[in-house]
């Protein structure tokens, strides 16, 4: 018996359209010359950021379906993955192909000199290893040792964090935003406070009702 096909919801397709807006934008803004006089600068923020965002997207869709029983997160933690890893592919592309024009001499001392570049290009590699075992066939091949290495998506994001504080001029408040929102989130993987957080959330809903 063939296995019927699984439609997407209004929700993933929402998902997958929103994903794809920033790369659009982006391509848009460069048509038109609206990416300011730091052309490179401006791409690799956004690529950058944009893969951060989706990353914590991605990480989000656990807590949301524990606090609030909203399954259908669930099947969204892949794909925003997946656009993050995109996009970071995108913004090292920019760093290798652009800004350094495929010298890896000047690649290679910037990797092993810059402390921004060395945090990304860990997290490139973390996000990298997650989107190779994202299938159902690595994690069937994986088994447990599935989980723990998809576990590492919380490594990236703080290293992300990091790789964008070091990264951009000192005095900008945007980065610790995504930092709190990271603290938030690995918080929330802590038994103890998971547990608090869902019988706050529990109890006011009863109280709702």
């Amino acid at each position: 018996m063939k296995r019927k096909k699984s439609k997407w919801t209004p929700l993933q397709i929402i998902a997958h359209i929103g994903a794809w807006i920033p790369l659009v934008v982006g391509l848009w803004d460069l048509w038109q010359g609206n990416l300011g006089p730091d052309i490179i600068r401006e791409a690799t923020l956004r690529t950058g950021k944009t893969a951060l965002i989706l990353l914590l997207l991605s990480l989000a869709c656990t807590p949301i379906n524990f606090l609030f029983k909203f399954r259908p997160a669930l099947k969204l933690r892949r794909p925003l993955g997946l656009y993050s890893f995109m996009y970071a592919s995108i913004h090292f592309a920019i760093f290798i192909g652009v800004d350094y024009f495929f010298d890896f001499g000047l690649i290679q001392d910037a990797l092993l000199e810059k402390r921004y570049a060395i945090v990304g290009f860990t997290t490139g590699l973390i996000l990298l290893s997650m989107a190779i075992t994202s299938t159902i066939g690595w994690q069937r091949r994986l088994k447990k040792n599935w989980k723990r290495l998809h576990r590492l998506a919380y490594v990236a994001g703080i290293l992300a964090v990091v790789h964008y504080i070091w990264l951009v001029k000192q005095g900008v408040s945007e980065p610790w935003i995504y930092a709190g929102i990271v603290v938030v989130l690995l918080s929330l993987r802590i038994k103890p406070i998971k547990n608090w957080v869902a019988s706050l959330f529990r109890s006011r809903s009863s109280q709702t009702a």
